[in-house]
């Protein structure tokens, strides 16, 4: 197992979420936290470590720094609605969470160096901003001189689906082109991240 594997797996474990496909066999093998008192029953949770870890859950499932999670959140707050969904909504129209979502990635850290590695056009032009806020409207590919690669190939054909979540309805995705459309902002409810928001809100507003 490699080290960035066996990271990830860690931090499944400890915030109890499968963070990728091969986490999501070592979470099945043994649901608990790592180290050697992971077993053991743990004592009640303060309400701080409990939206903390709600937060943590959040930002490892987006794979963002904590600066950029923190920008988020103040950028949430400042929009009319809920600054939960506001939030999850800011990071779901990340070009990375996209790329991922659409099925062109199999993982977050996946989709992260497709974007960096310019594979990726919005609107027919290359962006490597994995942080880029795709607009409802735009439309994002994977660049003609990358789609004969295999990677890409294998992401045509449909191989990622059996671990990714289906298609959400705020995204139009013809996959055999390879191209995606987001066509409205996500709702909270359609977005396959596991967190409970408001929990997040009232960590970053204590």
């Amino acid at each position: 197992m490699s080290t960035r594997t066996r990271k990830q797996v860690r931090l499944s474990r400890a915030l109890g979420i499968a963070l990728t496909p091969k986490a999501q066999r070592y979470l099945e093998k043994r649901p608990y936290g790592p180290g050697e008192h992971g077993r053991a029953r743990r004592r009640n949770e303060s309400d701080y470590a409990v939206r903390l870890k709600e937060k943590q859950r959040l930002r490892a499932q987006y794979y963002i720094r904590e600066a950029q999670m923190r920008r988020a959140f103040e950028e949430a707050r400042r929009m009319s609605g809920q600054t939960g969904d506001n939030l999850v909504a800011l990071l779901e129209s990340r070009l990375d969470a996209l790329v991922l979502r659409s099925g062109f990635a199999r993982t977050m850290p996946q989709a992260r160096q497709t974007v960096v590695h310019r594979h990726v056009l919005v609107d027919g032009k290359i962006v490597d901003r994995p942080s880029f806020r795709v607009k409802p409207g735009q439309t994002i590919q994977i660049k003609p001189t990358s789609q004969v690669k295999d990677p890409f190939q294998v992401a045509a054909a449909g191989a990622h689906r059996d671990v990714l979540p289906d298609v959400p309805p705020y995204l139009n995705v013809e996959l055999e082109k390879l191209q995606a459309t987001l066509q409205r902002l996500p709702e909270r409810a359609e977005v396959p991240v596991i967190c409970d928001v408001q929990l997040v809100v009232e960590h970053y507003s204590r």
